[in-house]
């Protein structure tokens, strides 16, 4: 077996380094995804799924609750009908209460979709715990991480809807915006 060439112990490395370099990206990368101190991302993303599957299923209950009102109260006022153009009407309505009915079976399909979604971000959170795990948590936090603010001064104000027991409620908006509170700043 002959001795390598000082060109290709150059070469080796080059490649040496270069997987070094991207060793060291990945660990700045796993680093960003879980810094100590910060909210846990696939945590929060499952959750506000689940949220959405929930508020969903509430809102369309909903929905098909009071369609299904509307509907009994139109079988009721048939029954003082004798057909004719109010029977026609009736009719109408009675189509019109079954498209509501069919359209809000969207909630079940966007339900198993979002479910699928979240079945994937554990897949994906579990084999990144796995990495973290494998290169060890302290050595991670070693890692000087840069995480970017955004530009926008104002994105750190909005947090869209929140979670149910997190946020501002309603009642407290109702209290900041009471008109004797109001009234009192002009006098």
């Amino acid at each position: 077996m002959s001795q390598p060439s000082v060109q290709d112990l150059l070469v080796l490395k080059k490649e040496l380094v270069g997987l070094f370099g991207h060793l060291q990206k990945i660990r700045k990368e796993l680093a960003a995804l879980n810094p100590p101190g910060a909210p846990d991302h696939f945590g929060s993303m499952s959750e506000q799924l689940d949220a959405i599957v929930t508020a969903t299923e509430g809102a369309t209950n909903s929905i098909m609750e009071s369609v299904e009102g509307v509907d009994t109260l139109m079988n009721e006022a048939r029954a003082y009908c004798q057909g004719g153009k109010l029977g026609e009407i009736f009719d109408q309505v009675t189509e019109k209460v079954n498209t509501v009915f069919e359209a809000c079976s969207f909630q079940d399909i966007t339900g198993q979709r979002i479910t699928k979604v979240v079945n994937s971000l554990k897949f994906v959170e579990e084999r990144v715990n796995a990495i973290i795990f494998t290169w060890g948590r302290d050595e991670l936090t070693k890692v000087v991480v840069e995480i970017k603010e955004d530009q926008d001064p104002d994105k750190k104000l909005l947090h869209g809807p929140q979670l149910p027991g997190q946020g501002v409620s309603q009642a407290e908006v109702d209290k900041m915006l009471a008109q004797t509170e109001i009234d009192k700043l002009f006098g």
